[in-house]
């Protein structure tokens, strides 16, 4: 069974920043792809960023130039870092990672952690 634990969310005001991250935990396991999602109250969820374990980024385009994910295989452990943020940008984030445990893939999400914009 892997963890992930995710941390920093919080209230900012527009034009602020936070930086959220998410620490993997267990054993026997390595991460493929890490993502960040969100879901805004009454929205689907949506990807927000994902990154391959080689470093290739992909960001949706709404936060493209503002948020940036990187991830620290030493750690097991992805950051997303979001900058200008903007109301809209509101919502529960969750950790998403791909994960590989005795030769079989599973996918796991963290419990979420609430970012608030102020206007």
């Amino acid at each position: 069974q892997v963890q992930l634990v995710e941390s920093g969310g919080g209230l900012v005001q527009a034009g602020g920043s936070l930086r959220l991250s998410c620490a993997a935990s267990g054993s026997g396991f390595s991460i493929n792809a890490m993502a960040w999602y969100r879901q805004a109250p009454g929205k689907q969820r949506e990807l927000v960023a994902v990154i391959t374990t080689i470093g290739i980024t992909n960001y949706a385009d709404s936060v493209k130039g503002r948020f940036t994910i990187s991830r620290d295989n030493a750690k097991n452990t992805v950051y997303l870092q979001m900058n200008s943020l903007k109301p809209e940008d509101t919502a529960v984030y969750y950790c998403n990672a791909g994960v590989t445990q005795s030769f079989k893939r599973y996918e796991y999400w963290g419990q979420g952690t609430q970012v608030t914009v102020s206007s």
